[in-house]
């Protein structure tokens, strides 16, 4: 069986540091091969980075959240700037996306405007760097999309990550090129939305995620999430578009190798 790529993950939280490197050394035994640590702060920035250096099957992400985004102006920019500024920096850095990226409108921890302003500038920053984006998208579904239009975001392409809209923003973001980011709420008996746009969606334009520690599926729900897990989603997307699981892991991986350019 070929081995998971995992596109979004958090393993810097404090919620691995009892047991870190014991779970990361673990992965390929349980079937992972490759890691992409998502960013969202400064500090989450760095952290990929080093996770990036010290494991070789760990790529990293470089953004801003929108609820980070104030960091942005703090020195924020110009130090993401820095990091894809030539291809060499950003092979030597193995930053594969910027992201996670978008607007946040379910907390409002920043206003609007900002998030909007913020995520316009990382989106152009991906653009110039000629780099994929892994979008973050809650309670925000029509800016999200309408600001990614006005960017031409399709130029670039990337992955909704944690993907929970309509079935028609998912023919939206499907027909402009984008990929969907299926974790464990697939599994969850409640998401019936998210199970008919599995099955609706072609399986060359899902890759899978955990954005762990967080959203960890059935039977593990309400626990912490890890990349081991991504074996439930991948057997539920095969449950659902009736094909093999071996075929799920292997199309869903080599869609992750082509986004982000593995």
């Amino acid at each position: 069986m070929e081995l998971i790529i995992d596109t979004h993950t958090h393993y810097d939280d404090e919620q691995f540091d009892t047991d870190r490197k014991e779970l990361l050394s673990g992965l390929k035994e349980r079937g992972i091969g490759t890691v992409i640590h998502a960013s969202a702060s400064m500090a989450n920035l760095k952290a990929g980075l080093a996770l990036a250096k010290e494991y070789d099957f760990i790529y990293t992400m470089a953004g801003f959240h929108p609820d980070e985004i104030a960091e942005l102006s703090g020195g924020g920019y110009e130090y993401l700037e820095s990091l894809v500024a030539t291809p060499e920096i950003i092979k030597e850095n193995k930053i594969v996306a910027i992201g996670e990226i978008g607007l946040d409108y379910h907390w409002m921890v920043r206003p609007k405007e900002e998030q909007i302003e913020g995520f316009r500038k990382q989106m152009r920053l991906a653009k110039k760097a000629g780099l994929p984006v892994n979008i973050h998208s809650r309670d925000a579904a029509e800016d999200t999309w309408n600001v990614m239009k006005e960017e031409h975001l399709e130029e670039i392409g990337g992955i909704i990550h944690c993907f929970s809209g309509s079935v028609e923003m998912s023919k939206n973001y499907l027909s402009a090129g984008f990929y969907l980011g299926i974790g464990g709420v697939v599994t969850f008996k409640n998401s019936k939305k998210l199970k008919q746009i599995v099955i609706e969606s072609p399986i060359e334009r899902l890759v899978l995620e955990t954005d762990c520690p967080y959203l960890a599926p059935e039977p593990n729900r309400g626990k912490r999430n890890d990349s081991g897990n991504l074996i439930y989603v991948a057997k539920e997307i095969a449950r659902l578009k009736d094909m093999p699981v071996d075929d799920v892991i292997r199309i869903t991986s080599e869609n992750a190798r082509r986004v982000y350019g593995l």
